[in-house]
């Protein structure tokens, strides 16, 4: 390459990728249509098929004392269908009622939803409407539901979880053919109630505070890798195919990369928008939550914007998911009826 065609192509990324990151600046939101579910506090998980935004979640149902002050009686699963193209909700039949009083994970398949908590454990496929449970172990006898899933191509995998003053730091692996459950070895890790995971299409990376480590499923085998440089409470771990991208809890986050197994610190997130929600678009990771609402950055840039907040609230504990055009929040928001919430979502899509 000439040292004419280096700087013609330079003067292009200069020129093109900052409209391509203005575009996501100039987005719009539009609310979402009511959902006819409203799981309560953080019980709600959802995934994107390709056509659909699927979300299950547990609702709890109440009644009155003798004073007139709402109890729990009993919780319910429900699960809903959102459709950006029509801007419509389904309502989808819910499986049986299932034990449980912790967070849920899921993972799409490619042709089922996984639904994975302490209690829970089902699939559902949007083709024939059905659900199905995932068989029993005795590997999940001790404990239920694990905080760090991902899925990869072939097996949901998860490690860690915990809850009431226990911090586990075990994990398993279902095989989606087999319809089979195994032991993951001993991690290199303390245990953690809330770990950071990512799959890179070849490893399970892992973050337990500021300890981390490789899984490999090829090998059944862990590894250690550089510390964290600070600590990862309520942040979000994205994968960007290059690097781990770790953002939240505060304005300051990190990249890892596998190949020199270094972290670099990234530019502040532009204040007011420190979030624990983030998507992968392909290009850029946005980040939504905060009194201001999103930010995206650009990798190839090593930049941070700022987009509008949207019409949510900042205190909402919601569910996410990127289409392949647009970002899609939706969660619970905290009513003044004890142990309800309304729903709540919106859609942002980039200009451009």
């Amino acid at each position: 390459m000439t040292a004419r065609t280096f700087r013609l192509l330079l003067l292009l990324i200069l020129v093109f990728a900052p409209s391509a990151l203005a575009a996501h600046e100039k987005g719009s939101w539009r609310r979402l249509p009511l959902a006819p579910i409203a799981p309560d506090f953080n019980y709600r998980t959802s995934v994107w098929t390709g056509k659909e935004m699927l979300v299950f979640g547990r609702d709890q149902e109440t009644a009155l004392d003798a004073n007139g002050s709402q109890y729990a009686t009993s919780r319910v699963n429900v699960a809903a269908a959102y459709d950006p193209r029509r801007d419509t909700w389904r309502t989808l039949d819910p499986p049986r009622a299932t034990s449980g009083f912790m967070g849920l994970s899921s993972a799409w398949t490619g042709k089922e939803m996984l639904v994975w908590g302490q209690g829970t454990r089902e699939a559902f496929n949007p083709v024939t409407n059905t659900w199905r449970s995932l068989p029993g172990s005795r590997l999940l006898s001790i404990h239920d539901g694990f905080a760090a899933v991902v899925w990869t191509g072939r097996e949901l995998i998860g490690w860690g979880g915990g809850c009431c003053g226990d911090a586990f730091s075990d994990g398993v692996a279902y095989s989606a053919t087999k319809n089979t459950w195994r032991a993951l070895p001993r991690a290199p890790l303390p245990g953690s109630q809330h770990p950071l995971s990512v799959w890179t299409g070849r490893r399970m990376i892992v973050i337990a505070g500021v300890e981390v480590a490789s899984y490999e499923p090829v090998t059944n085998s862990w590894k250690r890798i550089a510390r964290l440089p600070a600590g990862s409470a309520g942040a979000t771990a994205v994968w960007d195919g290059r690097e781990v991208l770790v953002v939240g809890g505060t304005r300051k986050g990190f990249a890892y990369n596998p190949k020199s197994d270094r972290w670099r610190a990234l530019p502040l997130v532009p204040v007011g928008r420190v979030g624990s929600l983030g998507v992968w678009t392909g290009r850029f990771l946005l980040v939504w939550g905060g009194r201001r609402g999103g930010a995206v950055y650009d990798p190839s840039l090593n930049r941070w914007s700022a987009f509008a907040g949207g019409p949510l609230p900042a205190r909402l504990e919601a569910t996410a998911i990127w289409t392949g055009r647009a970002l899609v929040v939706w969660g619970g928001l905290s009513t003044k009826t004890w142990g309800h919430y309304d729903a709540a979502g919106a859609v942002f899509t980039p200009a451009g």
